[in-house]
């Protein structure tokens, strides 16, 4: 594990009890460009959703939130963030639920800086050398999240509200990130015909599917069509 690498990735680190948490905070801030810390798993939450860090590092036992029960509720949409759970727990009953969350490594405290920085290398080389797509989901900034399966769009509280219009068109822009969309070609997809009337609706809809999705997720390549930026 180096700098010139670890630079690449921001990081999370949940720990209640202050003095771990400020103890490791120091040792990984000198390897991530950015590393966040959390005392309760609520606040993790949070931070999850505004920061989107590449690795997790979780500990089993904290407030309000569990760590277990923090990255299901992670898991739900996301696939691809590495994880790493401490525990003081070595019983079986912890380590099979923990097994279903995808974990990189799972660490019974109390660990060294050796155990960890072992951890942390094997994460490394899975975001180095593999890419993880989830088929599923399309997480966006802001919490949201997009759902291929159901086509719906979904925020922390839930499902967002759509027309059939709205999800018929980002059913569209979804089948292609960062790839733009001609008018004709949205037109024809959603109405299955073209003409003036249907372009002026176009815009329309996609200036109220703005307000329901975060700032910039749909761009206007002027002239020609919509993409989403991702």
């Amino acid at each position: 594990m180096n700098q010139e690498e670890t630079y690449l990735y921001d990081i999370l680190f949940v720990e209640d009890e202050k003095a771990i948490k400020d103890n490791y905070v120091r040792y990984l801030k000198k390897y991530f460009s950015n590393v966040y810390e959390a005392e309760n798993g609520e606040e993790a939450y949070k931070i999850y959703k505004e920061k989107k860090p590449h690795i997790l590092i979780v500990d089993i036992n904290i407030p309000k939130l569990n760590g277990i029960d923090l990255l299901k509720r992670i898991r739900e949409h996301d696939h691809t963030t590495k994880a790493i759970m401490l525990t003081a727990h070595s019983d079986t009953s912890y380590l099979l639920a923990a097994a279903e969350l995808k974990l990189t490594k799972y660490l019974v405290k109390p660990i060294s800086r050796d155990e960890l920085k072992n951890a942390l290398t094997l994460v490394l080389q899975e975001l180095s050398n593999f890419d993880v797509l989830s088929k599923k989901f399309l997480n966006l900034s802001e919490g949201f999240y997009w759902n291929y399966d159901l086509t719906e769009l979904f925020d922390s509280n839930g499902s967002v509200l759509l027309t059939n219009k709205e999800r018929k068109i980002l059913d569209v822009l979804f089948s292609g990130l960062n790839k733009t969309f001609l008018y004709d070609d949205i037109i024809i997809e959603v109405w299955y015909s073209y003409d003036d009337d249907k372009l002026d609706a176009l815009k329309t809809i996609i200036k109220n599917l703005r307000k329901k999705l975060p700032k910039d997720t749909i761009t206007n390549v002027y002239g020609i069509g919509y993409k989403i930026t991702a």
